[in-house]
C-alpha cells in the first residue's frame, strides 16, 4: 500500500495530481482505519500511468473517465478510443489550418507595416497599421 506521496513519486507526478485524480474519480483509495490516510495499491500505478499515457496522447481527463468506466463495466474501450482520436486528428488539423491562415495573414500585415510610417493616435485612430489590414469577412 502506498500513500498519496508515495503514489505520486513511483507515477512521476505531485501529490496535487494524485489528490485531484481521487477528487474527479480517476483513482479511488482506501482509506487506513487508524489514521484516514488515503492508500492506494500497485494496480493504482498502473492506472495513473494510463491516465498520464493517455493524455500525452491529447485524451481528457474526461474522456480518460469515460474509457476507464468501460474497461470497468468489461467493455472494450477501443473503439470509442478510435472514435476520439480520430474526432481529435480532425479537430486538430482544422485549428492547424487556421492557424497556418493566421499566421500568412500577419506575416503579410508585417511584410506591409514595414513601409509604412508610425502614426499617432487621434480620435478615429487608435493604430492605423492594424486598422488598415484587410480582415477576411467571416473573421470581424
Amino acid at each position: 500500500m502506498f500513500t498519496v506521496s508515495e503514489l505520486a513519486t513511483r507515477a512521476s507526478v505531485t501529490p496535487d495530481t494524485v489528490r485531484h485524480y481521487v477528487q474527479i474519480g480517476l483513482l479511488q483509495p482506501r482509506r487506513n482505519p487508524d489514521n484516514g490516510y488515503k492508500l492506494f495499491e500497485t494496480a493504482d500505478i498502473h492506472r495513473l500511468l494510463f491516465v498520464r499515457q493517455a493524455k500525452s496522447l491529447g485524451f481528457t481527463l474526461n474522456e480518460i473517465r469515460e474509457i476507464l468506466g468501460h474497461a470497468q463495466q468489461g467493455e472494450s474501450p477501443c473503439p470509442r478510443v478510435r472514435e476520439i482520436i480520430h474526432r481529435r486528428i480532425t479537430e486538430n488539423r482544422r485549428h492547424l489550418d487556421e492557424l497556418m491562415t493566421l499566421q500568412q495573414r500577419m506575416e503579410s500585415a508585417l511584410v506591409s507595416w514595414e513601409a509604412m510610417p508610425d502614426g499617432m493616435p487621434s480620435g478615429e485612430s487608435v493604430c492605423h497599421l492594424i486598422e488598415e489590414v484587410m480582415v477576411p469577412a467571416r473573421s470581424r
